[in-house]
């Protein structure tokens, strides 16, 4: 059944020591804290670990504190408000939340939680902790909901009232559609799961009505796709402002080598940086919602032109200027176009976060044993150019990185039979099984109803998964990004069955894949290989096959077609290169 904690003697002791300079970890509740409860635990050692050798005095770094209220509740809030006919039918997300939000949570943790509440002064994340969550090989990175609460109001029974209303959506999304459907692309039943809640402060500053960290970020300690002279065992990480939304939903972020953090993506000119660069930030909304809306998981949250940070001075430590002659200075101490690449900390060193990034992921892979990704949050004490500042540790889960000896030789990759041939390539291993093939129309594609297209995958990826057959999928742009102008923004369960995704770049579609993403997390714990053809790139993808294969159904903008016989699909994980042929 994934991970389950029943070591509570260890857990209690957590619990009684909770002042021993580690993070102030509190239990609600009887059962079990679930798969990122208890990787924040261990995210707490190697902190510990961390701030025992003293390295950085310029930054605090800890776990932001946090509370778990154990599975238990889940239990009894279920059997009590006989909860379990509307969650497990299929009716529609909205209608499972709504009867949710009328159940009542079991009385005896009413006192913990506002008594939580009355203590708590910063804006609060209410995040899941499932008994599946963030185990290695089936993770559920970002298919549960996460509700950001400002916590500001006058009247602490306004502020209980927004508390259970969070976690009775996060309840509620244990059995929403999209863990159902992820859930069919493994060995368990929706009935196996149950929910911890996690309530924990957000690191940030208030600026007006805007709350949010001045950097959010992940870094892996094993890098899928390397850039330059860069090696994947370097690692990579993600940077961007504002909350880690940006980055785990696929959106605009500065990704760079730990190991050569001056070293800038391989941008063609400072005009292809520009328009690559973030223009948007989340952040969490301080003052009232524009509606009451209470099974919206981004009420409380908006996103905003980046402008907006740079009024609130919180960009000086993340952007660069660049100038009429195309010259690119770090920091806003001049007018001009701003690029978002984080050059006061990874080229001047402002700040020693790099320094600090590397050494976690050092740890942590050492603690789990295997490479990892881990999520923080950065905020400085004052304004411009401060040295001083505070790090969360907010999250540490493994990864899984294939170890199998796959070669392609020249004439393999060089084949013209080849239907794809890309040395951009995730994933590793071989495979001689699929035969089923869905794709995106490349004759009627535009990326305005690529929302509509992640509808219709859906019910492809439905039937595939019901005839327990796995299948190529072939599109454009990145997959699962949140903004739909970048690609196709399907979230995993939509195609949960599929092996092999290809994403096909277009001129005005052509954007790295974002290894900080929920989405990817999922993609590499599952073992599916993900094959990236730029536009312009060499080998195009021969679609004149595809057109030519038997179709077994469509739909206005995806054909599903068959091959005679099973595809061959190699790809070697050493050179990031891969090909696929009849």
């Amino acid at each position: 059944m994934g991970i389950i904690m029943a070591d509570f003697d260890f857990l209690n002791s957590i619990d009684d020591n909770k002042n021993n300079g580690k993070a102030k970890i509190d239990f609600i509740g009887t059962g079990e804290v679930g798969g990122k409860a208890h990787s924040l635990i261990i995210a707490d050692e190697i902190v510990s670990e961390l701030n025992s050798k003293e390295k950085y005095p310029s930054l605090s770094i800890d776990i932001p504190k946090f509370t778990v209220l154990r599975t238990g509740v889940f239990d009894d809030f279920m059997q009590m408000n006989d909860l379990y006919k509307v969650a497990l039918s299929d009716a529609e997300d909205s209608r499972i939340a709504h009867e949710f939000q009328k159940a009542d949570l079991p009385f005896e943790v009413l006192k913990d939680l506002r008594d939580l509440i009355s203590k708590a002064n910063q804006p609060l994340a209410i995040r899941s902790s499932s008994l599946l969550e963030d185990s290695k090989f089936e993770p559920f990175a970002g298919i549960y909901n996460t509700k950001m609460l400002p916590n500001n109001q006058m009247d602490i029974d306004i502020r209980c009232r927004k508390l259970y209303e969070a976690v009775k959506l996060v309840y509620a999304s244990t059995f929403f559609k999209a863990p159902k459907d992820y859930m069919k692309a493994t060995k368990h039943s929706i009935k196996d799961e149950k929910m911890a809640v996690i309530i924990q402060e957000v690191i940030g500053r208030k600026h007006d009505d805007r709350f949010y960290p001045d950097i959010s970020g992940v870094a892996r300690s094993y890098n899928f796709y390397p850039m330059g002279r860069s090696k994947p065992e370097e690692g990579v990480v993600d940077l961007a402002v504002g909350l880690g939304k940006t980055i785990v939903d696929g959106g605009m972020a500065w990704t760079y080598s730990p190991e050569d953090p001056a070293q800038s993506p391989p941008y063609g000119s400072v005009n292809e940086m520009l328009k690559n660069t973030q223009n948007e930030f989340w952040h969490i909304r301080m003052s009232e919602p524009e509606e009451y809306d209470p099974i919206n998981e981004t009420e409380f949250m908006l996103l905003s032109n980046i402008t907006e940070a740079e009024k609130d001075s919180s960009i000086s430590l993340s952007a660069s200027t660049v100038s009429d002659s195309g010259r690119i200075t770090p920091g806003i101490g001049s007018d001009g176009p701003r690029i978002v690449n984080f050059a006061p900390v990874l080229k001047l060193e402002l700040l020693p976060l790099n320094d600090v990034i590397k050494d976690l992921l050092k740890i942590s892979a050492e603690k789990f044993k295997t490479p990892v990704e881990i999520e923080f949050a950065v905020t400085t004490e004052g304004e411009g150019y401060d040295t001083s500042g505070r790090f969360g540790f907010l999250q540490v889960r493994p990864m899984v990185v294939s170890n199998e000896n796959v070669e392609i030789s020249e004439k393999e990759f060089g084949d013209k039979k080849n239907i794809i041939t890309s040395e951009f390539v995730l994933g590793n291993g071989c495979s001689e099984t699929i035969t089923d093939i869905v794709f995106v129309k490349p004759d009627v594609f535009n990326a305005k109803n690529t929302k509509k297209i992640a509808i219709e995958l859906e019910k492809f990826n439905s039937k595939l998964t019901d005839q327990n057959k796995k299948y190529l999928l072939i599109g454009f742009g990145r997959w699962g990004s949140s903004d739909h102008w970048l690609g196709i923004p399907v979230n995993w369960g939509q195609i949960s069955n599929v092996h092999t995704i290809v994403e096909a770049g277009l001129e005005n579609m052509n954007v790295e894949l974002s290894q900080g993403s929920h989405f990817f997390h999922n993609m590499t714990s599952f073992g599916v290989n993900y094959f990236s053809v730029p536009a312009y790139y060499e080998h195009d993808i021969n679609w004149d096959y595809l057109k030519k294969l038997k179709v077994i159904s469509q739909s206005e903008n995806v054909i599903h077609a068959e091959c005679k016989n099973p595809l061959i699909i190699k790809v070697d994980g050493k050179t990031g290169k891969g090909i696929i042929k009849p």
